[in-house]
């Protein structure tokens, strides 16, 4: 895998990590594909799928795998939780207490070594949960 210093920028993976760093959100590979054909409408979807694994695997931005059915990546290289909507979708970073540290919680790895960890709460947004109260409070009563 190539190193931070070794890796080429090149003008495709530039717009890539421009578009992944340019607002906070955490695109699948299809919304960055159309984010960066703005600027470079020949651009091809492998471009952008070998590029975005270049740029996980170099640790410039964060391949997230367990967010819901579609990958998703993150801009933010540094390690942090994910909040996730289980209805929308919707993915968010986790405002969690400085210090957090989920390995001081596993009890016995059962002769495991850890290498590492992924942690995302699971939940409904507040756009998901007003809906919901929404749609209750729109609800016919019932005949009696």
């Amino acid at each position: 895998m190539p190193r931070k210093e070794a890796l080429k920028m090149t003008p495709q993976r530039r717009h890539i990590l421009r578009a992944l760093r340019s607002r906070h959100w955490h695109p699948t590979a299809d919304e960055v594909y159309a984010e960066v054909r703005r600027d470079l409408p020949r651009i091809s979807l492998g471009t952008v799928y070998r590029n975005l694994e270049i740029l996980a695997n170099t640790g410039l931005i964060q391949k997230l795998a367990t967010a819901g059915p579609q990958k998703r990546y993150d801009g933010n290289p540094v390690r942090h939780f994910h909040l996730r909507c289980r209805r929308c979708g919707k993915l968010e970073d986790a405002p969690v207490q400085e210090g957090f540290d989920p390995l001081a919680f596993l009890a016995d790895p059962a002769g495991y070594v850890v290498e590492g960890y992924v942690l995302e709460y699971l939940g409904l947004c507040a756009s998901c949960r007003e809906a919901d109260a929404h749609a209750r409070d729109n609800r016919s009563p019932a005949p009696s």
